[in-house]
């Protein structure tokens, strides 16, 4: 199954290099799908990968996640999200919200290298494609 998929890329700031190092290694995983990150993020891995991303502004990206969930388009099918979780960060109650829709909406998340590198390659065979029949009405 060669379906695009739309990935969300998050990370937190101390986190960056390392989701920069994964979309490296995973460059041609990736141009297959339409990839979706903050404006930040987004525009890091545009400038060193060399690869289109929806950019979003910060908090956006829970916003576009919930809406478009809950009207069952454009759903997202995974979401890479590399997080430093020591302390509270400003930005929290954003991260929490991807975290809890992605749980009420079916979506796996990969939180770290090792899972993302077991999900990237499910998605090019179609696994979890189904998902969106098991969304809460």
């Amino acid at each position: 199954m060669n379906q695009r998929k739309k990935i969300a890329l998050v990370a937190h700031r101390t986190k960056k290099q390392d989701l920069l190092e994964w979309t490296r290694c995973n460059r041609a995983l990736l141009l297959a799908h339409d990839l979706y990150a903050s404006a930040t993020t987004g525009a890091l891995l545009e400038r060193e990968l060399g690869i289109d991303i929806h950019k979003l502004h910060k908090g956006e990206i829970v916003h576009w996640a919930v809406t478009h969930a809950s009207e069952r388009r454009s759903r997202v099918d995974l979401v890479v999200f590399f997080w430093h979780q020591p302390e509270l960060l400003p930005h929290d109650p954003d991260e929490r919200a991807i975290l809890r829709l992605a749980a009420l909406w079916n979506i796996p998340v990969a939180c770290n290298r090792a899972s993302a590198d077991c999900m990237i390659p499910s998605l090019a065979q179609g696994v979890g494609s189904t998902a969106l029949a098991a969304v809460p009405s």
